[in-house]
């Protein structure tokens, strides 16, 4: 039982600084106008793993008190990087925040509220006084007992409003892309294939190297089913690794690894309970082992190893028992050398080796670190210093600093490190002690041409394949290909759509269009339908166009047409529909997916539309009707 005192309060809660900059909202927001309403302040950074841990949580309490709590993301940066609007945007869209956040890129309500770590969160009653806060994981039962006490308790007093809180989303802004902030990228060279992580589209892309699209791991829809590459689901999953038929498949949030076996196109999960582990150090066997953020993988002689984010650890698995445990790392989230078991790790996330040794992407002390695959090994840092030491710094190993890398890749005796929120690829060369930058001007902007003057924005994942170097370009969508002979950067155009389309129809979700009421002959008459893409684009070749149409029972008209029978390869527009129409009104919905490109780059958007149409049929409309079915522009 809380008591009222508690419920009342004693501290006011300070007032949000004017002119800070808000995203999720049309306007900035006060603490004023929310009274009779509970605010939780959520104070994040979104590189934080354990703010992304806590958003499934805050989900669930903005679900069950939708009506007397407002959740309100305080975004107080860590890096450099996440102190820009636009990326906090981005975090936004790729973990899907629906509610209001404020750029605190000064600290000023940080300091404020006397915040300390991430995440940290504040909750305030109705009048306006902080009744709870706390730092850590684990936030939904405690906040819950405590809107369960204290929501009747303000509703006798008369201080409650109940009212949903009305908000623009980011997420209404965002252009459906082809690739949905791709994570990670793999290859296997012998077979010539690439392995893209669509993480934010729940699915794994197998394409050649030249983007002609192979074979698509997963339905699109967020779960965790096993079964035919149809079926199966995943949740935001990052690294994959091949070995022969086999991909082995961090999925990330699920806190699950996933086989994807490549000839029987069949999912099977191998290990992970499915619920984010809570204790730490603790080893097990296949499905009965809890993981905690799975963020890369990688196989040498027999072993699974695993880049575990959420405990700040690498693990390894033997591949035939499914036995699982830690590898290196004590668990405490810091940077120290030394024996596997006492070293100290920070959110590795990227993995690769050169067979005697791993090398990882220590992300959150902006570090890239080693240790040999060998009994008694040691952890070493090759670049990084602490926590709170990053930068953009080439020269000696030893004064050289990234900013929360999380990608590494092995060629030829160098490292190539995806140096994230630099947006750059930089190399480092182990036997000399030196890093360089290698690619990209540091401008978060999607640019292809000379190395120098290429654009990246938040690269994630790296891997080499006939002597390229793939980038999974997380923040601008796309695969980038860098190619060491010429010194370019390009985007990976693809092909071989028509399963990614097949597969939208099947689950249609259509932005909605209405094109209104329209008059038409009785009689025969002729629909002429027209796609319009905005200026500046035109349609990705490479990809057909698919468009369905279906009239309501009993319409009083028939069209000429059979959809399921077009030859879409060959589809162009206007299309002519002949319609046999009776007096009266009809309605038709028109489906349809188009695949479009910008003029100048390659840069390539999707759009799926249902749009709804209202013919009336009389003696004195016209023979022919044009109809035109705008295209969204991207952003827009």
């Amino acid at each position: 039982m809380i008591p009222p005192d508690a419920l009342l309060g004693n501290i006011t809660a300070p007032e949000f600084p004017e002119g800070l900059k808000w995203l999720n909202t049309a306007r900035p927001l006060s603490l004023r106008e929310f009274r009779g309403k509970f605010v939780l302040l959520d104070f994040w950074t979104f590189c934080c793993i354990n703010c992304m841990h806590i958003l499934p949580e805050l989900k669930r309490l903005e679900k069950k008190y939708a009506q007397e709590l407002v959740v309100i993301g305080v975004h107080s940066a860590k890096f450099t990087n996440e102190k820009d609007t636009e990326q906090i945007r981005s975090a936004i869209l790729r973990y899907k925040i629906e509610h209001p956040v404020v750029n605190d890129a000064d600290f000023e309500i940080w300091n404020a509220y006397a915040a300390n770590a991430w995440p940290t969160l504040v909750l305030i009653n109705p009048n306006g006084k902080i009744i709870a806060r706390s730092s850590g994981e684990d936030v939904f039962e405690p906040y819950d007992a405590v809107l369960q006490a204290a929501i009747p308790f303000f509703e006798a007093r008369g201080q409650l409003k109940r009212s949903p809180l009305e908000l623009r989303l980011e997420e209404s802004r965002r252009p459906d892309t082809l690739l949905q902030f791709p994570g990670k990228v793999s290859s296997q060279e012998a077979a010539g294939r690439l392995f893209i992580t669509d993480s934010n589209h729940h699915r794994i892309l197998v394409t050649d190297a030249r983007g002609r699209i192979l074979d698509v791991i997963g339905s699109g829809e967020a779960g965790r089913e096993d079964g035919s590459f149809e079926q199966a689901s995943f949740l935001h999953p990052q690294g994959t690794f091949a070995e022969g038929n086999l991909l082995y498949i961090a999925d990330t949030e699920n806190h699950l690894i996933r086989v994807a076996d490549l000839q029987a196109r069949t999912v099977k999960t191998v290990l992970g309970t499915g619920q984010q582990a809570r204790r730490f150090n603790q080893p097990g066997r296949g499905l009965a082992v809890a993981l905690n953020s799975p963020w890369d993988v990688l196989v040498q002689q027999g072993k699974l190893y695993m880049a575990m984010a959420g405990f700040h650890q690498l693990w390894v698995a033997d591949i035939q028992s499914w036995e699982a445990r830690p590898w290196a790392g004590s668990g405490r989230e810091d940077i120290i050398d030394g024996n596997l078991a006492q070293a100290a790790l920070a959110q590795p996330s990227g993995l690769t080796t050169d067979g005697t040794r791993l090398y990882f992407a220590d992300s959150e002390t902006s570090s890239v670190r080693m240790a040999d695959l060998s009994v008694n090994s040691q952890v070493r840092t090759l670049v990084g210093r602490g926590l709170f030491d990053f930068g953009d710094i080439d020269g000696p190993a030893a004064r050289a600093r990234f900013q929360h890398p999380l990608a590494v890749a092995w060629r030829d005796g160098l490292l190539y490190v995806a140096d994230t929120y630099n947006s750059k690829i930089k190399v480092i060369d182990p036997a000399r002690g030196t890093v360089r930058t290698w690619a990209g001007s540091g401008r978060k902007a999607l640019a292809d041409g000379p190395f120098a003057r290429a654009a990246f924005n938040e690269p994630g994942g790296l891997a080499w394949l006939g002597g390229k170097l793939y980038v999974a370009d997380t923040n601008n969508h796309q695969i980038r290909v860098l190619d060491p002979v010429s010194q370019t950067v390009t985007t990976l155009e693809f092909s071989g759509l028509e399963g990614l389309s097949s597969r939208k129809m099947r689950n249609f979700r259509g932005r909605a269009v209405d094109l209104g009421r329209q008059a038409v002959r009785t009689g025969s008459a002729e629909l002429f339908l027209d796609i319009v893409l905005p200026k500046g684009y035109k349609f990705n070749g490479d990809a057909p166009f698919y468009l369905r149409w279906r009239t309501a029972d009993g319409a009083a008209l028939k069209l000429g047409l059979d959809a399921a029978k077009l030859d879409f390869k060959s589809l162009r527009f206007p299309l002519r529909i002949p319609v046999e129409a009776a007096s009266g009104a009809s309605e038709i919905a028109f489906e349809t997916v188009v695949y479009y490109c910008t003029d100048r780059s390659s840069a390539c958007y999707v759009d799926t539309i249902r749009a709804t149409l209202t013919l009336e049929a009389s003696p004195a409309g016209p023979e022919q009707v044009r109809l035109q079915i705008p295209v969204r522009v991207p952003g827009a």
